[in-house]
């Protein structure tokens, strides 16, 4: 009599885990999955380009603004290397000093310009990727997606199921 009740019971369990799995795939089915490429949206809406080319500027800028003191740094290193065997030790330990002053100068100003740059990347990229969570929203329930995932967190997607040109679309219509 036990051996029937572990029988019925695993038989019942099965039947309940055969109907969930079908009902699984039914569902599986009928939900519309897209994927969305970030960077490329990023990249090729008229808003990310914009906010890009000012980052580029303001990078460009920057370096410009260091290469002068990146060729002194490397100019007194190499004068140090050479010219060291034949000075004093003060000589020698004033032109260290120097060399160590100057490039800590040059650390804490390229450490302030890493800070500057990500200020800017927030102020100009965080308000279109608030904007792109809306549309991203909108796109999903207008068509009907169930579930819309970064592209780079799929290990494959086929083309069918990217919404990237239609999020870019949406965006250069929402941020002229």
């Amino acid at each position: 009599m036990e051996s029937m009740k572990k029988a019925f019971g695993c038989v019942g369990s099965l039947l309940i885990m055969v109907a969930v799995l079908c009902n699984g795939q039914a569902w599986a089915a009928d939900t519309k999955i897209g994927v969305i490429d970030m960077k490329k949206v990023l990249s090729t809406s008229t808003s990310g380009q914009k906010a890009q080319d000012i980052i580029e500027q303001k990078m460009k800028t920057l370096q410009s603004s260091f290469k002068t003191e990146e060729t002194d740094l490397i100019a007194l290193q190499k004068e140090i290397e050479k010219k060291s065997s034949a000075w004093s030790d003060t000589v020698k330990k004033e032109k260290a000093t120097a060399f160590q002053k100057k490039r800590g100068e040059l650390a804490a100003k390229q450490e302030e310009a890493n800070n500057e740059m990500k200020k800017l990347r927030e102020q100009h990229v965080n308000p279109i990727l608030k904007k792109l969570e809306e549309i991203v929203e909108k796109v999903a329930k207008s068509e009907g997606y169930a579930l819309i995932l970064p592209r780079n967190v799929v290990l494959y997607a086929t083309d069918t199921v990217d919404v990237s040109d239609k999020i870019t679309a949406e965006l250069n219509k929402v941020m002229k």
